[in-house]
């Protein structure tokens, strides 16, 4: 796809890439290393359509996390495979949440399952869990392939 951020879905996609840049493709991925040696790059990452494959029931979670745990808490969060997201946040006198997650599975009967085992793992002060009715987007941030440049 012309203009486009994404890599094409093919075994090799960097080769694609070089050919349509109409260069070699170890010169495209010496580039690219460079780049994330540089910091110019600094990594590559997948947007998932989780509803595609099946996972249907989505929540946020808001944790109320004591201070001195919330590094452990958020790395054991993190840890469970549903959770796609792990966020420290500031908390306030009237929400002390301060710990979110976002999880995704196939139903509201499992994900309530993973919630709970969060729970006995990270032993909040409490939560709450605010699940997805509809969504209105998806998606991370765009860059046109042809304005960028590799060093």
């Amino acid at each position: 796809m012309p203009g486009s951020s994404y890599l094409p879905i093919t075994k090799e996609p960097f080769r694609l890439l070089a050919k349509r840049l109409e260069i070699r493709e170890e010169e495209l991925l010496l580039n690219l290393k460079a780049g994330k040696k540089s910091g110019l790059i600094r990594r590559f990452g997948a947007i998932l359509s989780h509803r595609k494959i099946g996972l249907k029931a989505n929540a946020l979670v808001a944790w109320e996390i004591k201070k001195e745990k919330i590094d452990s808490a958020g790395k054991a969060m993190a840890g469970f495979p549903q959770v796609s997201h792990c966020y420290l946040r500031r908390s306030y006198a009237k929400w002390p949440y301060n710990l979110y997650t976002m999880l995704h599975s196939d139903s509201r009967k499992d994900l309530l399952r993973v919630i709970n085992g969060i729970s006995k793992k990270v032993r909040p002060q409490g939560c709450r869990v605010l699940f997805t009715l509809k969504e209105f987007k998806k998606g991370g941030s765009s860059y046109n392939i042809h304005s960028c440049y590799f060093l």
